[in-house]
């Protein structure tokens, strides 16, 4: 037998098949989508391959070499998924397999390969008589082995350093017991589960655990999406709901449904990270042993259980960013894109692919739905409405909470009365009023650090990255110069390299500057910030917004991380500075993105009544 073979590697003169012959003792073993190790080359080093193709003849019969070695197994699915992305996105076969293995588990880096991590418990090797036995005939003499196994009696399995902890013991005292025949250490797997840290009660008592009665708008976009899953055909959907509609609970009831016949289900969400609150929504519901989460910031090892765990089908319900639409995921009964509109559902690295149309085509293959659901849907997507996809609207938020007031407040007529702050008149005196009333503010300037660009005031020299040419923004707490497209850094500039002059002058607005600026306007407020520059540790941008919810912080400053779909009963006021600002950057569709975020930003609070008001350079929601 002959298998076809792609080489892992990214040059293009590889993206083609070489024949390699099956040995005999990989014979039935080696099918389409194997990843295996066959020599290469003159030198006859392994490397790495991907089967995507069996036949019975070649045309080198006598030239052909044998596969060294198999690796991992992929599905028939994956290999022409694979294929169907490289002839789409004009990139490698092998590129977008890789998409596709389990993480940490690359041949070419052994030393660096993620393996599953063990931990040594302790069992009982005799059984409870034959111990107590012993005890009572002083077999047993040492009142610490006594212990040992006493408590072991009651809790087989523990570690030694638990034993170590709760009997008073030495390891040497259990490496005894174990050398006479009483114990035994067996070594036990032990999965790096990312939900481990989420106290399933505490999340019951803050969600609703039972299905909510659905609107008679819910209702009819619930049944047309369920009619597709029991019958097993494809159908894109568009739910298009205002914010604070109810779409989550949709999802819920869907994915419950899919549960119920013994399916499977994926919900992609622009950066699982940033959204807790939605998955706490899911482990309050269905609980942590059927979700799987997969996001970037994982650790490695993290990502590789979870992986396992949905290709052992442990995990029925897979939650993450656009990569977790690559996960082994098997009989898929419906697949929802959540924020649709969202631009990190397309990948910037290689091989550039859009998560969506992806998504579509495993839909195809698997028979079943696909839904996506916005506020501020995609205008591609919202013009295929009605023609390729099917539009399901929700017009009215579930809990019967009006929508917000929009008011623009020009900051021209602020300077000709004399206000150059930053803050307008009028969100000067809401935030203050929202102080006195112990309710909660978000003030939402999508730039972060301290100043945006660095400039001579003497010749107009500009501080630029070297890399990349873009103007280098200036971060006041680490006292440094960066670049946010490449992340280069440098010390601050206090002489223009150009004509010498000392006349160097910070210009633009950061969330650093505007938290410096609140807490000088309002000395007493409790405020916190949350960018990139402070959410870079792990669980970081969690604790940040349990922090601002739970601690009383009156005011929470930062970029659209905190427009991600949060929920806080308590903010009644949101503002935002700089609104403008972004319809100027280098996009065509500069537009539309500015009035998807501004959209998004009503989402802060959804049980209360806001007023919102946004001027040229301020957007401001205020209680009504």
């Amino acid at each position: 037998m002959i298998a076809e073979v792609i080489i892992n590697r990214t040059a293009k003169k590889l993206n083609k098949t070489f024949d390699y012959h099956i040995p005999c003792k990989l014979d039935g073993i080696i099918f389409v989508g194997s990843k295996v190790l066959v020599p290469f080359g003159k030198g006859g080093k392994l490397e790495e391959a991907f089967v995507v193709g069996l036949k019975e003849t070649t045309n080198y019969q006598n030239e052909i070499k044998e596969i060294a070695k198999l690796e991992e197994q992929l599905k028939d699915e994956q290999i022409r998924l694979a294929k169907w992305m490289a002839k789409k996105y004009f990139c490698n076969v092998s590129d977008c397999i890789k998409l596709m293995l389990t993480p940490g588990t690359r041949t070419k880096n052994k030393e660096n390969r993620i393996q599953d991590k063990t931990i040594n418990c302790v069992y009982l090797a005799k059984n409870k008589e034959e111990i107590e036995f012993d005890i009572e005939t002083g077999k047993i003499k040492t009142e610490k082995q006594k212990k040992v196994l006493q408590f072991l009696q009651n809790n087989e399995g523990a570690t030694v350093p638990e034993i170590e902890a709760f009997t008073d013991a030495a390891r040497t005292t259990v490496n005894t017991l174990v050398k006479n025949g009483y114990l035994e250490i067996i070594e036990e797997k032990v999965e790096r589960n990312p939900l481990n840290l989420k106290n399933i009660e505490t999340i019951k008592q803050k969600e609703e655990t039972k299905n909510l009665k659905l609107t008679d708008e819910q209702e009819n976009a619930y049944n047309k999406v369920a009619e597709k899953i029991k019958n097993n055909k494809y159908q894109s959907f568009l739910l298009y709901g205002v914010t604070g509609s109810g779409k989550t609970e949709i999802y819920l009831q869907l994915i419950q449904e899919v549960l119920k016949q013994e399916k499977t289900a994926i919900l992609l969400v622009p950066e699982i990270s940033l959204t807790p609150q939605m998955l706490d929504r899911f482990i309050a519901r269905f609980g942590k042993e059927e979700i799987a989460v997969l996001h970037s910031k994982l650790s490695i090892g993290e990502r590789h259980d979870e992986w396992m765990r949905i290709k052992e089908k442990k995990a029925h319900i897979v939650i993450g960013a656009r990569s977790a639409i690559f996960a082994p995921v098997e009989n898929i009964g419906i697949i929802i894109i959540d924020e649709e509109h969202d631009s990190s559902y397309k990948s910037e690295a290689n091989p550039k692919y859009d998560a969506k149309e992806v998504a579509k085509e495993i839909a195809k293959q698997n028979n079943c739905p696909l839904l996506l659901g916005s506020a501020t849907p995609d205008l591609r997507t919202y013009y295929k409405a009605n023609k390729e996809i099917q539009k399901l609207v929700l017009t009215k938020r579930a809990n019967k909470s009006s929508l917000p007031t929009v008011k623009v407040i020009d900051l021209k007529q602020e300077l000709v009365n004399g206000n150059r702050s930053m803050l307008s008149m009028d969100l000067y005196e809401a935030i203050e009023k929202n102080l006195k009333e112990k309710r909660q503010t978000i003030l939402f300037l999508n730039r972060r650090g301290y100043s945006t660009f660095i400039m001579c005031r003497n010749c107009g020299y500009t501080v630029t990255c070297k890399n990349c040419n873009i103007s280098m923004t200036y971060h006041s707490y680490e006292k440094k110069l960066k670049c946010h497209y490449c992340g280069y850094e440098e010390n601050i500039v206090t002489i223009c390299p150009e004509c010498h002059s000392d006349k160097i002058r910070y210009f633009g607005t950061g969330t650093q500057k505007l938290e410096q600026e609140i807490q000088k306007q309002f000395p007493t407020a409790k405020t916190i910030r949350m960018d990139i520059d402070t959410v870079t540790k792990k669980n970081s941008h969690e604790k940040i917004l349990e922090k601002f919810k739970n601690e009383n912080i009156d005011i929470l400053i930062g970029t659209q991380m905190v427009v991600k779909g949060h929920h806080f009963p308590n903010v009644t006021l949101v503002g935002v500075i700089s609104a403008d600002s972004s319809l100027n950057i280098d996009d065509y569709r500069a537009n539309e993105r500015t009035f998807q975020i501004l959209t998004q930003v009503a989402r802060t609070s959804r049980k209360r009544k806001l007023t919102r008001k946004r001027h040229n350079t301020k957007l401001q929601p205020r209680k009504l």
